[in-house]
């Protein structure tokens, strides 16, 4: 699915998100959502979110 659309998402999704520190190299980071921050429906460079584990980043993939 894709994790620009804030429709795809919830609470209690599985996601793989980029970290701000990890933009350039592209690392993804496991994680369930707790939080979705981005208020507009699409974003271009992925859905902002909070992970249970407090991370924040941008959705690259949705599992």
């Amino acid at each position: 699915m894709d994790g620009r659309h804030r429709n795809n998402l919830a609470a209690g999704t599985k996601v793989q998100i980029v970290l701000k520190a990890d933009q350039k190299s592209g690392a993804l980071t496991a994680g369930i959502v707790k939080d979705i921050l981005t208020n507009s429906a699409f974003h271009p460079h992925g859905i902002k979110v909070r992970l249970e584990s407090g991370q924040v980043g941008r959705v690259k993939a949705i599992e």
